[in-house]
């Protein structure tokens, strides 16, 4: 155990600086959602074998879609002190950028619940990552896995946030807000 000064910085640590999962008993159930973002980058061969759905393994984006779902309903069991959420919905998303040479994916997850919900987006962006690279790496070894991070949450305590400078390649349509407006999003109600 180490002496931390800086502990109210810290919810997952407590005063004597070890690791603690934060009690959320006495907050609110409230509607909450959160965007993640990612990038696999790769040979533009590569992109358009996956827009063609030419690859051995079968059809990238729909595989990676699913694995992408099942791992944010798996994200409590990955992150050791993350919150098991009763997830209302989790969608992921693809675009390819053939200029920038990558795949974007973004996934967008919804709850009720007394916590936020941007791990289990973020878990899905990863994991669908992960799939499109297991699913490619036979055909393109240039791949690489970027730029993960959150673009958008609300709903809870802290409010709505927006990430101000998203890393990575920009995208031509917003993902985020078909995400948003397909399960229902807006402001208000978040």
């Amino acid at each position: 155990m180490s002496e931390r000064d800086d502990t109210d910085d810290w919810t997952h640590v407590d005063a004597s600086g070890d690791a603690q999962m934060v009690d959320v008993g006495d907050k609110d159930v409230t509607q909450r959602r959160a965007v993640a973002r990612g990038f696999v980058y790769m040979a533009s061969e590569t992109l358009d074998a996956i827009e063609r759905a030419e690859l051995d393994k079968g059809e990238v984006t729909q595989v990676a879609r699913l694995a992408g779902i099942m791992g944010a309903k798996q994200t409590s069991e990955l992150i050791p002190l993350c919150h098991l959420l009763p997830l209302d919905s989790v969608s992921v998303y693809f675009e390819i950028l053939d200029d920038e040479g990558a795949l974007a994916i973004e996934a967008a997850a919804r709850t009720s619940a007394k916590t936020g919900v941007e791990m289990e987006a973020l878990t899905a962006v990863s994991i669908a990552a992960l799939t499109v690279y297991d699913m490619c790496k036979g055909r393109d070894r240039t791949l690489s896995i970027g730029d993960i991070h959150v673009i958008d949450k609300r709903g809870g305590q802290s409010g709505a946030f927006e990430h101000p400078d998203p890393p990575g390649p920009a995208l031509a349509s917003s993902l985020a807000e078909l995400a948003k407006s397909e399960a229902g999003d807006d402001d208000e109600r978040a």
